[in-house]
């Protein structure tokens, strides 16, 4: 999960830095707002890894332990 959130980060900084480039601000500027994207790619990729980590758990689960599906003419037979 430290890779993907560093690989983010990274991202991030790029981003932000060739956009403050592009906008041909002075380079504290373009320091500045690269390490503020950096900041919340970081934070989004990390909340984006437990999502998709809890959401891989979830399916190995359902796939180690399949549940019945229950059908409902099965019930009303019952009834």
């Amino acid at each position: 999960m430290k890779a993907l959130i560093i690989l983010g980060s990274i991202i991030g900084f790029v981003i932000g830095a060739a956009s403050g480039l592009s906008a041909g601000c002075p380079g504290s500027t373009v320091l500045w707002r690269a390490c503020v994207a950096a900041l919340v790619a970081g934070l989004l990729t990390r909340w984006w890894t437990r999502v998709w980590l809890g959401g891989l758990q979830d399916s190995l689960a359902q796939r180690r332990h399949p549940q019945k599906p229950s059908t409902p003419d099965a019930k009303a037979a019952k009834v």
